[in-house]
């Protein structure tokens, strides 16, 4: 058996890394292609003052592009030295895709990262421009690769598990390339990276126009943002309700405790805008709901139930039971591979044998395990509710707010002048933090709702980490701790020295703060 303390400080240090990596996610893949519209306006129009634009935007791009590698690198290395033996049982399946981002999607991104930087005096304009487009493919295509990996913990099609060598097997590339829950988070994702990127410059750009300075170069840099950012939060939101078709198919016990769904309701099932949740009592003690909701979002259909946590539980329950005889099989099967009885007995219950696994953390001996023992191991098969219900609405409503956001500042930009309106610029300028708060949740709900699965009904999370001391994961956390607060600080420190400068940092002699050439 696994100690607590092991697995928590284990998870406490790979959520901590994941999540300072993913501020600089989302605003790589938002810039990158922000810097394609502005560039693209440069090369059909001729007009220098979108060739800055790109050039200013793409400076601070470049900054969190580096912190961002910089960061991603280290969290890769956590699945060798914190989860060794997750990497030993799916390595074959998970291993695929990161692979595939590392030989194709990172050396694109950062190959032509550097042609963006040292290219502008070397390439013409159209290869510049095409440099930049195949810039932002290299972000989005390591997006995807990462996600496709991801999207395997979730649902983990496409491999089975071996008895021979007690790992779980790559069988059908195809299906893991092609996860219905990896095409969804890529979209949903990466959409929400749009959102962060749009919200960047239009929070800037608002800046600058509150202070009357470089108002032309705010303004163009403003409608652009808030056109792409209206059209990505649109695609947030509708991407969105396909990111709960999909979870409402693979992962109802996800579905359930994001709503505080506890018992099985008619079809179609309601959404529940807000509740009071009673997790001890298993029931809600008040709920807003709007009827049908939850039921066309989960299912696509009027007839079909969604099943509550009590049910989940029930099944979970029973599954843990199959799963039980699924380990003896298993055990019997190694010590006389060719017994057919032992090899039946297996197959029949093969499908439960992650749940049977969750007993691991209350005993190895499965000639002792006890009713007790598989209550309780069922009641932890189920997360907790409350994190996941508010988590979850956090994220919705700043998404809907950030949508209001870009929709009244494209409004503002088709009127014209947008900054006579400065309570939107104060309304933007504010609004900065909202995309990455929604995107931080977003995660914790995705990640925390998996709970208690590193890969869900296959491996529990308390079986995955490494043989280590509480002592080195205390030391390697803060040493972690340490360095990300470190790298956060600098970013912070050079994207507020550079947006301050504005760009005038160019050094062209055309903005504010310089001396113009005579």
């Amino acid at each position: 058996m696994i100690a607590e303390t092991l697995v928590d400080l284990s998870r406490l240090q790979f959520a901590f890394t994941a999540m300072v990596h993913f501020l600089f996610v989302p605003l790589t893949l938002g810039l990158s292609w922000i810097l394609v519209i502005m560039e693209s306006v440069y090369v059909m129009t001729g007009k220098t003052i979108y060739r800055d634009m790109t050039r200013f935007w793409g400076k601070l791009f470049g900054i969190n592009f580096a912190l961002g590698i910089t960061t991603g690198l280290t969290l890769e290395f956590q699945f060798g030295t914190n989860w060794a033996y997750f990497s030993h049982y799916v390595g074959d399946v998970f291993g695929v895709p990161l692979a595939i981002e590392g030989l194709m999607a990172f050396f694109l991104e950062a190959t032509f990262a550097g042609l963006f930087f040292f290219g502008w005096e070397r390439l013409s304009k159209t290869q510049h421009l095409l440099t930049t487009i195949l810039l932002a493919i290299g972000t989005n295509l390591s997006a995807l690769w990462i996600l496709v990996a991801n999207a395997w913990m979730q649902n983990p099609v496409g491999a089975e598990f071996s008895p021979e060598t007690l790992r779980m097997e790559l069988v059908d590339l195809a299906a893991v390339l092609f996860n219905p829950d990896a095409q969804a988070k890529f979209v949903h994702t990466v959409s929400a990276g749009y959102v962060t990127g749009a919200m960047f410059v239009l929070s800037i750009s608002a800046f600058y126009l509150l202070r009357g300075r470089d108002v032309a170069f705010a303004r163009r840099s403003f409608r652009i943002a808030a056109a792409f950012g209206l059209a990505s939060a649109l695609s947030v939101i509708v991407l969105g309700d396909e990111s709960g078709y999909t979870v409402g198919k693979a992962q109802q016990t996800k579905l359930a405790a994001m709503e505080a769904m506890w018992e099985t309701e008619p079809a179609p099932a309601g959404l529940k805008l807000l509740a009071g949740i009673d997790e001890a009592g298993m029931r809600n003690t008040w709920e807003l709901e709007i009827p049908w909701l939850l039921g066309l979002i989960g299912t696509r259909s009027l007839d079909r139930e969604l099943p509550g946590l009590k049910d989940i539980l029930a099944e979970n329950r029973a599954r843990i039971v199959s799963g039980v005889a699924a380990v003896q099989a298993l055990a019997a099967l190694r010590a006389a591979p060719d017994d057919p009885t032992s090899r039946a007995r297996f197959d029949a219950h093969r499908d439960d044998l992650g749940f049977g696994l969750l007993l691991k953390k209350y005993t190895d001996d499965f000639s002792r395990v006890t009713p007790a023992m598989i209550d309780q191991a069922a009641r932890d098969s189920i997360p907790r509710v409350t994190p996941l219900f508010w988590s979850f609405r956090a994220m919705v409503a700043l998404g809907f707010l950030m949508l209001a956001l870009f929709a009244a500042a494209a409004w503002a930009s088709v009127k014209g002048y947008p900054e006579r309106r400065r309570w939107l610029l104060h309304w933007a300028l504010w609004s900065l933090p909202a995309p990455w708060i929604a995107c931080e949740v977003g995660w914790f709900v995705a990640e925390y709702g998996r709970q208690p699965w590193t890969i869900f009904g296959i491996l529990p999370t308390h079986l995955s980490v490494s043989a280590l001391s509480v002592d080195t994961l205390h030391a390697s956390l803060a040493g972690f701790a340490g360095f990300y607060g470190l790298l956060v600080i600098i970013e912070m420190v050079l994207m507020v020295r550079f947006a301050r400068l504005g760009p005038a940092s160019l050094g062209t002699g055309r903005y504010h703060g310089e001396a113009a050439h005579g």
